[in-house]
């Protein structure tokens, strides 16, 4: 408990002034730093073709969203594919299959960073600095960028003046000056500061070939190992504190290369919620409603201290946790606590980066990091966790309203048929998608590849659909997971996954925007109080939970009862 106590009081006393200054950042307000971000910024800019100051509607902001998407997926793609080819390949990595690279592709370009590969022996630096870190940064402020055109549209769009740029609708705006002003100006120097400190505990950070060395119990014809080294500290700072997740090792930060000492263990952990806080704080300043900040940090801390008490106690205390097997799979320099506080913190995100293997967890604590993914917006990722947030909250309007007797509206807004059935839509989406897949894949035993036949392997295929569904990427690696179906099957829920929960609120918003705001009056409906936070977690709970109670009873809840019994 003292490291999580410390980890979310340092998160929090950096992400009040992180909230303020990104809120800032996000307005285009003149600040002190335009001169000098302005020589990054201007060449950009220019080499785009935009004008950052003129406004989009919501169709255009989208489209532009789509196509920014398309064209950096497809150069990284082509770079995973022909790595073997192109220079920065000390380890001497080869081509990746097209599947293989089309997964890895979408995971990234998601902020997903699902890995059906091994990083230090599959990708070359090449690939790792420019189709991996490079998607790292910039697909974090994709997700920022679109929560910030939402909120511009449920708290009234900006008129534009020249209504031929946005067709009519509000100004949400500028898309490019949305992910560009962030990634210059908060991104980029958060991740220079944590690499620096990373590679200051040891993680290493060079362009070289790793050091080649001898295992005590080689025979003399054995060849020596060679251990895989690179930048890895510039992408451990990106990978956390984008909320990427993934690693330049396959075991991510259980391996000590990556996170090799105490305080770099804490580093990280406080990274995966750092700025996921700091949005939350944004909100605020960025709308001019106080009190909506504290309804958006309130219900998510609350929902995150219920998790993340429900790990720590799983894997410390449960009646399983004590079965010495259950060390399998975790790091003996950290030990439980420290893993399930990880594991807690890292589905809360979207990040799904490990310090130990989440397969080995007890299996109550698999349950609660299920659980953490189907929600999707305890913290969430950056700008898709809030996302989610505003669909539960317009959700929990709409019910609020039927059951008071009063027509549903959000800050004088009406709720009306056309914004139901676009959130319907989106609710229905996710059971439909996980239940089916997960349900075909059982049911070809063939095409699993999963590690054990009972309930902990039903657990494995649910986890594995779950976590691209819900852009994370952690995993049950008790799979075979680098085969054509997985590889393709998993494609599929990344991009369902990502971008109709991007896209719809963002036209739900615009849709809000186009309407005449009614004044707020005594029979308005208070969404900033502590009875309607309960009712948002109420709702929360039955549409994500609820819901999909039978494959959690017959996976981690039968796979603990089943330990238990032994």
């Amino acid at each position: 408990m003292t490291e999580f106590l410390l980890v979310f009081a340092l998160a929090i006393a950096l992400g009040w002034p992180l909230g303020r200054y990104l809120a800032a950042v996000m307005r285009g307000a003149p600040m002190r730093g335009d001169r000098l971000f302005g020589v990054i910024e201007r060449p950009l800019y220019r080499l785009l073709g935009v004008d950052p100051a003129q406004g989009m509607g919501w169709k255009g902001y989208a489209i532009a969203f789509l196509a920014s998407n398309l064209v950096v997926g497809v150069l990284a793609w082509l770079v995973f594919m022909t790595q073997a080819w192109l220079p920065l390949n000390p380890n001497d990595a080869p081509n990746m299959r097209w599947d293989l690279a089309l997964h890895t592709m979408v995971s990234f370009l998601t902020n997903t960073n699902q890995q059906h590969y091994s990083g230090q022996s599959q990708l070359s630096h090449l690939a790792q600095m420019t189709g991996i870190v490079g998607l790292q940064v910039v697909t974090p402020m994709m997700g920022l960028a679109l929560v910030a055109a939402t909120l511009r549209g449920l708290f009234g769009g900006r008129e534009k003046k020249a209504a031929a740029n946005t067709n009519g609708d509000a100004d949400v705006g500028n898309y490019w000056a949305d992910v560009i002003r962030p990634t210059v100006r908060f991104l980029l120097p958060l991740c220079l500061a944590w690499s620096l400190a990373l590679t200051w505990q040891g993680v290493p950070s060079t362009l070289q070939g790793g050091p080649v060395a001898t295992p005590i119990d080689a025979s003399a014809e054995m060849a020596g190992q060679k251990i895989a080294v690179g930048p890895v500290a510039p992408m451990v700072a990106v990978k956390q504190l984008g909320t990427n997740g993934g690693g330049w090792y396959g075991p991510n930060s259980a391996v000590p290369l990556e996170n090799p000492t105490p305080l770099s263990n804490l580093l990280e952990t406080l990274a995966i919620i750092l700025i996921p806080i700091s949005i939350a704080f944004m909100v605020g300043s960025f709308t001019g409603r106080r009190k909506f900040t504290a309804l958006v940090f309130g219900t998510m801390l609350t929902m995150s201290a219920i998790s993340t008490g429900a790990a720590l106690w799983s894997e410390s205390y449960s009646a399983t946790s004590n079965d010495i097997a259950l060390m399998e799979g975790k790091e003996v320099r950290f030990g439980d606590a420290p893993s399930a506080l990880w594991a807690a913190v890292t589905t809360q995100t979207s990040n799904g980066s490990v310090n130990a293997m989440h397969d080995s967890l007890a299996p109550l604590t698999g349950l609660v990091t299920l659980s953490n993914m189907l929600v999707n917006s305890i913290w969430g990722g950056i700008g898709c966790g809030l996302q989610q947030f505003l669909v539960y909250l317009l959700l929990s309007v709409f019910l609020a309203g039927l059951m008071t007797g009063r027509t549903p509206e959000l800050f004088g807004r009406k709720i009306e048929a056309h914004e139901v059935k676009l959130l319907a839509a989106l609710v229905l989406l996710q059971p439909l998608a996980l239940l089916a897949f997960t349900a075909i894949t059982l049911a070809v035993p063939s095409i699993t590849g999963n590690s054990h036949p009972s309930f902990h392997g039903i657990s494995q295929v649910f986890y594995e659909y779950t976590s691209a569904f819900a852009n994370n990427g952690s995993g049950f690696e008790g799979l075979g997971d680098a085969t054509y179906w997985w590889n393709l099957s998993t494609t599929l829920m990344l991009i369902l996954g990502r971008y109709p929960a991007l896209i719809i609120p963002l036209a739900i918003s615009a849709s809000l925007a186009r309407k005449r705001a009614a004044p707020e009056g005594p029979g308005t409906l208070q969404v900033e109080t502590p009875t309607f936070a309960l009712t948002l977690i109420a709702v929360v709970v039955i549409l994500t939970l609820l819901q999909f109670m039978p494959v959690l009873v017959l996976g981690p809840v039968a796979d603990h009862l089943a330990l238990g019994a032994l």
